[in-house]
């Protein structure tokens, strides 16, 4: 199995695809209430569709991987993106920095390597 794609919830589907192209992903699919983005590597799919009601609390959160990220966050905050919090070492062995979609979708921009999949604390 594979995971294809994650879908979040947006209020203006225009704004949100400008917002999401801003970040490098690759529009492949619009329509008037859903688009879906190719990410640069991997072949995974992100996806946005319209509601009149956002989800409540905490939300969703998406992650999403580069193994460049202080270069990477540098060029989007060049660009106008703006971050909730810049490049943080997590206990949790990953490098992380968070920012909100236009719609409040926590995104997490992060680097793992290998921690990613084989932390020290995996299951074995």
């Amino acid at each position: 199995m594979r995971l294809n794609q994650v879908t979040v919830s947006v209020r203006d589907i225009e704004r949100s695809v400008s917002f999401y192209q801003s970040l490098g992903l690759q529009l492949i699919v619009k329509a008037p209430h859903y688009a879906r983005f190719l990410c640069p590597d991997g072949g995974s799919t992100f996806s946005i569709h319209y509601t009149d009601k956002l989800p409540e609390g905490a939300g969703i959160w998406v992650y999403f991987e580069h193994d460049d990220l202080d270069n990477y966050v540098g060029q989007l905050i060049a660009k106008g993106i703006i971050f909730e919090e810049q490049p943080t070492d997590k206990d949790w062995l990953w490098r992380e920095a968070r920012l909100k979609d236009p719609d409040g979708n926590q995104l997490i921009i992060y680097y793992a390597g290998e921690n990613r999949i084989d932390p020290p604390w995996k299951i074995r």
